[in-house]
């Protein structure tokens, strides 16, 4: 039996990586791409899509340790490279790294302690004198004393340089104050830029409207370019390349086919896409740890949804199932996340729960959606306590029950369970000033639509039909269920159904031998429940 070989599914460290001996997706390519176009970049990517061992195989890289390249695509092309650009190969320089990725950000005193915490540590390592200055000038004093110190270029690399950003986005006046301090800390990046060899910020969004980056304008944007598509993230052909013990022993342990596996975690875990005519590439986290453990799963979601994202979904109402059609957004938009803006989506696309399906030239729009089924399934359930303040386990308690009932035919314990789930809409969080007034309809919707959708079954919404649309269609292997939603003041349950029926999307079950389940509901928006209902079935 082949030897289990070690996968990186605790680090991301480059070099702890590659004195372990684990598995490591060659992206060294990259640096030489990046090299040759420039020296100072930013790199918008989805958390735990590699951004951090990216960065990390840099710092190596700048650090001069060509031991742990051997066998790397950079180790081959080094000395041509060097000599391209007029230097040694191998050239040390100073390297700063700064990690904004790991406090959670909740007092006004968090970030600037983390900002002198790690320049202090730098000073130290690099025996530089500590002044009592402000952050920015502290890091314009270290830069500098380092270039003349040492006579070489430093290296600037910034990991998850938005988080202080975005976990603020509900507290506007810390997050002001977080914008403030990191604004003057990045402008660093433009006044002393004769005194760096090379600059990387990675982040998961792309703010705008901030004058965030107004004073690192030097700073080139790579994150929609074709080139470096597959800077971050697992493309098919590195599957074969790097992984395939592991699909087969994942296939082995499935007892199913290496082809059908390959099938399988490509419905599950590929699909992203961030450039116009860039290569797909698998989420690395959900894949590494599916491979681990030879066993799917929703990896990517084993912290939860982001709050923020969230939040920004119900603070701008957006109706959930308007996310299973096709978003269009222009290149603009979808680029820049606006503070405080009334568009959901462009957050949505920079942290990974929609991606590029397909690119139109000629109006400069983009065509976004879930990239896979393990987005689609982990967004919408992660979605619902958010939506109806019950646990976890009421969720996962009324998903089996639904799941069961559905299959029998059995609405009266469909609805049942509905009800205990919309119960904690009153408690929950009702969007930004609406609390106290009715609940719109979108807002049953949304929940009922990621509700019915995490049960695994066919599930549409809004389909359009010949004389209007059908709010939600559920198909079983027997059954069809059409639902028919209102709000108590515009309709009855007896007017749903016969809504239903106008709309001729009866039509297309003409020859089916499933029964046809025609559902109204009326909502109260009193008891913000199910106030009422009515089934109907055909055949």
């Amino acid at each position: 039996m082949t030897e289990q070989r070690s996968l990186p599914i605790d680090t991301q460290t480059f070099e702890k990586l590659r004195n372990k001996g684990t598995i490591y997706i060659d992206k060294t390519q990259y640096i030489e791409k990046l090299l040759s176009l420039g020296s100072f970049f930013f790199l918008s990517r989805p958390h735990r899509f590699g951004k951090s061992l990216f960065l990390s195989t840099l710092q190596a890289y700048f650090e001069g340790k060509k031991h742990l390249f051997e066998g790397l695509y950079i180790a081959a092309h080094e000395e041509e490279l060097a000599h391209r650009l007029r230097r040694e190969p191998w050239e040390e320089s100073p390297v700063l790294y700064f990690n904004l990725n790991a406090t959670n950000y909740k007092s006004e005193n968090t970030l600037p302690d983390l900002l002198e915490e790690q320049l202090e540590k730098w000073e130290t390592f690099y025996g530089v004198e500590q002044r009592p200055l402000t952050p920015e000038r502290r890091f314009v004093n270290l830069i500098e004393t380092l270039y003349h110190q040492k006579g070489k270029q430093v290296v600037i690399l910034i990991d998850e340089y938005d988080k202080p950003l975005l976990l603020t986005l509900q507290d506007p006046e810390l997050n002001e104050a977080n914008r403030s301090l990191l604004r003057a800390f990045y402008e660093v990046l433009k006044h002393c830029d004769r005194y760096i060899r090379f600059a990387f910020l990675t982040g998961i969004t792309k703010f705008s409207k901030t004058n965030l980056f107004s004073g690192a304008n030097n700073l080139m944007d790579i994150t929609l370019l074709d080139n470096y598509a597959a800077i971050c993230g697992f493309t098919e052909q590195e599957l074969t390349d790097n992984l395939m013990p592991e699909i087969e022993r994942l296939a082995k342990a499935q007892k199913s086919t290496v082809a059908k596996t390959r099938a399988t975690l490509k419905k599950k875990y590929d699909g992203y896409c961030f450039s116009k005519r860039g290569e797909r590439v698998y989420n690395p986290f959900s894949l590494i740890r599916v491979l681990a453990n030879s066993e799917y799963d929703y990896y990517w979601f084993e912290s939860a949804t982001p709050e923020y994202v969230v939040k920004s979904l119900m603070h701008n109402v957006y109706p959930i199932p308007d996310l299973n059609d096709e978003v269009e957004i222009d290149s603009d938009s979808m680029q820049n996340f606006r503070y405080g803006g009334t568009d959901s989506i462009p957050l949505l696309f920079q942290s990974g729960y929609l991606t590029i399906k397909k690119h139109l030239p000629k109006l400069g729009h983009f065509i976004l959606g879930f990239p896979n089924e393990e987005v689609r399934q982990g967004f919408l359930k992660n979605l619902l306590p958010y939506y109806t303040a019950v646990d976890d386990s009421l969720i996962s308690k009324s998903i089996g029950n639904i799941n069961r009932a559905l299959l029998l035919g059995d609405i009266a314990t469909v609805i049942e369970w509905v009800k205990k789930v919309l119960a904690g809409i009153h408690y929950g969080n009702i969007p930004s000033g609406e609390e106290g007034l009715p609940l719109r309809e979108y807002y049953y919707q949304s929940v009922l639509y990621a509700l019915f959708y995490v049960l695994e079954m066919q599930v549409q919404v809004e389909v359009i039909c010949a004389t209007g649309r059908v709010d939600m269609v559920i198909t079983t292997r027997k059954r069809v269920y059409l639902f028919e939603f209102k709000v108590m003041t515009s309709g009855t349950p007896q007017d749903a159904i016969a809504q239903l029926k106008e709309s001729g999307y009866l039509a297309k079950f003409g020859k089916t031998k499933r029964s046809i389940h025609l559902v109204g509901i009326s909502f109260d928006e009193k008891t913000r429940n199910v106030g009422a209902w009515e089934e109907e079935v055909l055949r």
